[in-house]
């Protein structure tokens, strides 16, 4: 298979803190590949050096066939990046914008006015490509930092959090325009989320990350499939007395608690709502609310990442 990034042993330290561990991936061409993980897990840092942002202690990474650190320029002309944070000038209009990156990134002058036609074209902004970006709703602004990103022609684009903070709908818009642009310019797509339906939507492979490591790899829907349990949702009078008794049953895997619901891992959650309610009513337990929901990408991110109160082991 032929792979667009590639990273063997990769490393960050500082002082003491391991930031990123030992990281080895295989990201194929013209994939969209997420990396999820808990704030402070390594994203931001693994992707940093992947930019050329941060040099590895050890290790190393390839991007389109370049190493990072012997071939930084090379990789960078290679990539697009969209950072979390927004970086407009709200007093250039959207076509000043790319006419001032396509300037940066040093694309030809006699194809820069198509290629910035091209990519107006490409993130849609229609009659608002000549007005000030301040006029610019937040998907507009987002779509158009993405095209940013694009106005060189890059291998790869980087998306750190490239929905934070949207709308449902214009989150829904922009899912639209990665999934275009992955197809029609054959790029490859990396990108971090803290939203599991938009890397489930999105991505071919996953890689989960905690405290610098990766600790899963696969297709969402292999995740999924490998979670082989159900979560029951259940809401209590006495949280902490259903928890200390529900530790003690055999069927429960996983306990995780979210604000005032209690989330049980099971197998076949739909034949044990009576046996928790009558367990509940013999332990002088009121049952507020109860739901089966089966596996999901957030369960299978709280599975590796989340705070475990008790596990059973499969």
């Amino acid at each position: 298979m032929d792979y667009m990034i590639e990273t063997s042993d990769i490393t960050k330290k500082y002082d003491d803190f391991t930031a990123v561990d030992s990281v080895n991936l295989k990201i194929p061409r013209d994939s969209v590949f997420g990396v999820l993980g808990p704030n402070g897990a390594g994203k931001t840092t693994l992707i940093s050096m992947l930019c050329t942002i941060l040099s590895p202690t050890s290790g190393t990474a390839v991007v389109n066939g370049y190493d990072v650190v012997k071939n930084s320029k090379e990789v960078r002309a290679s990539i697009g990046i969209v950072f979390q944070s927004r970086a407009l000038d709200d007093m250039l209009t959207g076509r000043e914008h790319l006419q001032m990156h396509a300037s940066l990134y040093g694309v030809p002058t006699n194809i820069r006015k198509q290629r910035i036609e091209e990519v107006l074209d490409l993130i849609a902004l229609g009659d608002k490509a000549d007005q000030f970006t301040k006029t610019y709703s937040g998907g507009m602004k987002r779509r158009l930092e993405i095209g940013r990103g694009l106005i060189h022609h890059p291998k790869v684009l980087i998306l750190d959090e490239p929905t934070l903070g949207l709308d449902p709908q214009t989150r829904e818009n922009i899912w639209g325009y990665i999934s275009k642009l992955n197809k029609a310019e054959d790029i490859t797509v990396l990108m971090t989320t803290h939203y599991m339906d938009e890397a489930d939507k999105l991505c071919d492979r996953i890689a989960i990350i905690n405290h610098g490591q990766i600790i899963k790899e696969d297709s969402p829907l292999n995740l999924k499939r490998e979670l082989k349990a159900d979560t029951i949702t259940i809401q209590v009078d006495e949280q902490d007395k259903f928890i200390k008794e529900a530790e003690k049953l055999d069927f429960v895997k996983k306990i995780f608690v979210e604000e005032s619901n209690i989330k049980l891992m099971v197998e076949r959650g739909e034949n044990l709502i009576a046996t928790l309610v009558d367990f509940a009513n013999k332990n002088g337990i009121m049952v507020k609310s109860i739901e089966v929901k089966h596996p999901n990408l957030e369960d299978v991110f709280l599975n590796y990442t989340g705070t475990t109160i008790a596990d059973r082991g499969e």
